[in-house]
């Protein structure tokens, strides 16, 4: 009877570590592509102004979302052919939700297991357990919860030729930008 809960702990941690190997932060690319759901995106608005947006998956951080998006702006900007861009609005928000799942440590397979424990806990061969009678107190339903957060960063811009305004501290030089960020953002695998 002891083999079930080890192969069954064996199973859940295997399982847990392919999961793990599989959640990659949102790569730096087009919404979308690939089958991703983040990504960014950019909508035309006038001649020099856009709306961009980056958004990311339950692993990517607030971070690498809002450096995303500084990063696409800037390279839009350079591909339209100016030199600086100005942060009109920007905004990250954040969708949090809640998971529940039973814990794999939980009554059955845990340290305070009928099935799996220190002998005086084990009650099925005729060990008395002080939680028989009341049951335990970490509940036949245990369960953990984890929060998921997802972040979408979006910021109208206006893009500018020459140097960038000296006085305006949501103005960026556009190359700079580039040069600076480029690197630290993940690309999509090859």
């Amino acid at each position: 009877m002891k083999a079930l809960p080890l192969k069954a702990l064996a199973m859940t941690m295997v399982a847990g570590l392919a999961l793990a190997a599989c959640a990659t932060a949102t790569p730096y690319q087009p919404a979308g592509l690939n089958g991703q759901r983040g990504g960014y995106a950019e909508q035309r608005v006038e001649d020099n102004r856009y709306r961009v947006s980056f958004s990311g998956n339950s692993v990517t951080s607030r971070e690498q979302v809002e450096m995303g998006l500084l990063l696409r702006s800037a390279e839009l900007t350079v591909e339209s052919g100016y030199d600086w861009f100005a942060t009109v609005n920007r905004a990250t928000d954040r969708d949090t939700r809640y998971v529940g799942s039973p814990d794999p440590f939980g009554p059955r397979y845990g340290f305070y297991s009928p099935y799996w424990g220190p002998s005086w806990r084990y009650y099925r061969g005729g060990f008395w357990s002080p939680w028989d009678r009341w049951g335990s107190p970490w509940g036949a339903d245990d369960f953990d919860v984890r929060q998921i957060d997802r972040f979408e960063a979006t910021s109208e811009i206006i893009l500018g030729r020459g140097p960038k305004p000296a006085n305006d501290p949501n103005a960026f030089d556009a190359r700079e930008v580039v040069q600076n960020l480029g690197a630290r953002v993940t690309r999509p695998a090859a």
